[in-house]
């Protein structure tokens, strides 16, 4: 697993609001072994429970228009 846009984003934010994995765990209701996956970017992860956990931080997932190098 190497590390994406959005697993930095969880980490920096969980950071940012002084939380550990355990406590981003309980207060966004999905285990511990789904936000250590989402923090290490693991490539399939469920969108509903990622958008639990970016919910949190006012943020949620979207269809973003990939660039195309052409």
């Amino acid at each position: 697993m190497s590390e994406t846009k959005l697993s930095k984003f969880v980490k920096a934010e969980r950071k940012k609001y002084h939380l550990t994995q355990v406590e981003l765990s309980y207060r966004s209701g999905v285990g511990l072994r789904f936000v250590r996956d989402l923090e290490q970017g693991k490539a399939t992860l469920r969108m509903d429970k990622v958008n639990q956990v970016l919910n949190l931080f006012g943020a949620e997932l979207g269809a973003v228009k990939m660039e195309r190098g052409e």
